[in-house]
């Protein structure tokens, strides 16, 4: 099998139906391969990083408590961030989140699996990345935490715990169930030790 194409229909007209700190709402005229027109609504996307900081010698993973206000919920989730700094190295992005949320660092990092969350709707696309080698780490200079952000919570559950909360229906974080289901398989597989190298390419992000 190939995989995902890197295509774009050519797009006759786009406009911004609203503005936001972070996404915005547009709308694009699109002309098909068969020459008909369609328009499609969408949200903009900086993209993000996730990170699954697994302790293998304790078999925990690194997770957060957020308050998400679109859904009304505190989530159980891996610790993760936009893409919203300028020429970032996506790996980088990883590790400062990664110190920013649960003050920790890493020694090996690997890509675990990349996805487009909400392809339909969302132009974003995650990454999650396997941290290993976990050592304590201080939050970056001038870091300050607010908003959600400021009442988060961060602490360590066993690996197995979160596998039965996900499918048992009580967690429902996208990146913590792609990240925790993404570590399963390759460690049932046989796959750890021939996971991409964390610098590895990121081909939905060539455009």
């Amino acid at each position: 099998m190939h995989g995902d194409d890197l295509v774009s229909w050519p797009v006759t007209s786009h406009e911004v139906l609203a503005a936001g700190a972070v996404s915005s709402f547009v709308e694009d005229e699109v002309t098909t391969p068969s020459g008909e027109s369609m328009r499609r609504q969408y949200l903009t996307h900086p993209g993000a990083v996730a990170i699954v900081a697994w302790d293998e010698k304790s078999d925990e993973v690194a997770v957060v408590r957020q308050y998400r206000h679109p859904v009304r919920m505190e989530m159980v989730e891996i610790p993760a961030g936009l893409l919203d700094v300028d020429g970032e190295d996506y790996l980088a992005a990883a590790a400062r989140e990664l110190a920013e949320e649960a003050e920790l660092a890493a020694d090996t990092w690997n890509v675990l699996v990349d996805v487009c969350t909400s392809p339909g709707g969302l132009a974003e696309n995650l990454r999650v990345y396997l941290a290993r080698g976990l050592r304590p780490a201080e939050r970056p200079d001038g870091f300050e935490l607010e908003g959600e952000e400021a009442h988060m919570l961060h602490t360590f559950v066993p690996r197995a715990e979160l596998l039965d909360a996900i499918f048992e229906g009580r967690c429902g974080s996208p990146s913590l169930a792609a990240g925790l289901l993404s570590l399963e398989a390759a460690r049932l597989g046989g796959r750890l030790e021939t996971l991409r190298p964390g610098d590895a390419d990121w081909p939905a992000r060539r455009a």
